[in-house]
């Protein structure tokens, strides 16, 4: 007669995690789970990189903690195909009711635009895009051209999230102190830029390492396209890296019904800052838009 002999079954892990062959065990108490805010600052606290500098009047170079690449992940809304070329992008508008040079938007509805300086790593900007859309909010970018050249893919996600686009110059330098050919040339720079990865322009111009344009700038922006030079009337100063404690009270402190926020990508202390300031202004009944629609 003969043996069959079946091979011992080797032992199969369990739900969690462990190879004993046990049952699996109960969910863990959710007092013991981390919350989303938590572990996102834990995260950035435990990065480190080199990050990109802010836009100052004094042009400061700060050097905050990066966010892990592996930190983050891009939005669920980003494209499935980023090789597949893009729908147009909206154009510049001009609002017949707003000057050369706006800093706010209308001061009789609740909503305020936070607008961001694109530049730094893309992973801490699709960060920040991602944490803004969970809260269903909408941002305005102002992506400096070489950046663009960097990471060509991150001004379709941008657009992807409902968000709007737009021009920070070439080089991201003090666009103020140039003679008018060479301001002509970072701007139409990134404007070109825009046009071969999203067939616009951009919907709005702000000026590097400045708050407000010079007259020569604000008419050359003109030239190249854009009515309206866009300026803020609330300063994050995330850029000085002053703790995302202290960016959140910036900018809840100066923000108001029709506010414009400048704020950055690239630095750890916003992509902590951001989930705080959006629950406060949720709380205070105000929403964050694009400035295409806080103007509209």
């Amino acid at each position: 007669m003969v043996r069959v002999i079946t091979p011992a079954r080797p032992p199969q892990p369990s739900l969690d995690g462990s190879s004993d062959g046990s049952v699996a065990r109960a969910a863990p108490d959710p007092r013991t789970v981390p919350d989303r805010r938590a572990a996102l600052r834990s995260g950035v606290a435990l990065a480190a990189g080199t990050l990109a500098a802010g836009c100052s009047t004094t042009g400061v170079v700060a050097h905050p903690v990066a966010v892990s690449r592996t930190a983050v992940s891009p939005s669920a809304n980003a494209s499935a195909n980023p090789s597949a070329k893009p729908a147009a992008a909206p154009a510049p508008r001009r609002f017949p009711q707003q000057p050369a040079e706006i800093t706010h938007g209308p001061r009789d509805r609740p909503r305020v635009a936070l607008t961001f300086h694109g530049q730094g790593d893309p992973a801490v900007a699709k960060a920040l895009l991602g944490e803004a859309e969970k809260a269903g909010a909408r941002v305005t970018v102002l992506a400096v051209g070489s950046w663009l050249d960097e990471h060509p893919d991150i001004a379709r996600r941008i657009l992807d999230g409902g968000h709007d686009l737009g021009n920070h110059t070439l080089r991201h330098l003090a666009v103020n102190a140039m003679s008018e050919a060479d301001a002509e040339a970072e701007i139409r720079g990134c404007a070109d830029r825009l046009r071969r990865l999203t067939g616009s322009i951009g919907t709005w111009f702000r000026p590097s390492r400045t708050p407000t344009a010079s007259a020569l700038v604000a008419g050359v922006a003109r030239r190249v396209g854009y009515p309206h030079v866009l300026s803020y009337d609330v300063d994050s100063l995330d850029y000085t890296s002053p703790g995302a404690p202290a960016v959140t009270r910036q900018v809840i402190g100066g923000v108001r019904e029709g506010s414009v926020v400048s704020m950055h990508f690239g630095y750890a202390d916003t992509v902590a800052a951001l989930p705080a300031v959006l629950e406060e202004l949720g709380r205070r009944g105000l929403r964050a838009v694009t400035t295409t629609e806080l103007l509209s």
